[in-house]
């Protein structure tokens, strides 16, 4: 998913304009518009600054549907605290803001690729 493309639908799914989330936020329309069409992608602190524009939490902008995504069990990591590294988060982190650049073509071969390498693990 392009999150420019998911942004104009949750927008247009509450009768909003561009204009209206340039009020609500303080970015410009133009911005808006950039990112809509993909030719920006916005960082973690817009998109949340967008969502409350959008009165929607965060996790709707990536995922689609009312419910909430259920969570992702705790791989083997700090065993005091259940959690990875910070250096493994980082790491993660990085490959996440990559995944989303790409298109979506080829995000769905990224996912290939790991479920094929994760089954061999």
């Amino acid at each position: 998913m392009i999150i420019g493309d998911r942004l104009k639908a949750v927008r247009e799914s509450k009768n909003l304009s561009q204009g209206h989330i340039e009020q609500r936020t303080g970015l410009l329309r133009c911005y808006i518009s950039r990112v809509e069409n993909g030719h920006t992608v916005p960082s973690i602190d817009t998109l949340e600054k967008i969502a409350r524009a959008l009165e929607v939490p965060l996790y709707q902008l990536f995922y689609d549907s009312d419910a909430p995504p259920k969570a992702l069990p705790i791989v083997k990591g700090d065993s005091r605290t259940g959690q990875r590294p910070v250096r493994e988060q980082r790491e993660i982190q990085k490959v996440g803001q990559l995944f989303l650049k790409l298109n979506a073509r080829d995000q769905g071969i990224v996912r290939a690729m790991m479920s094929k390498l994760a089954a061999r693990a």
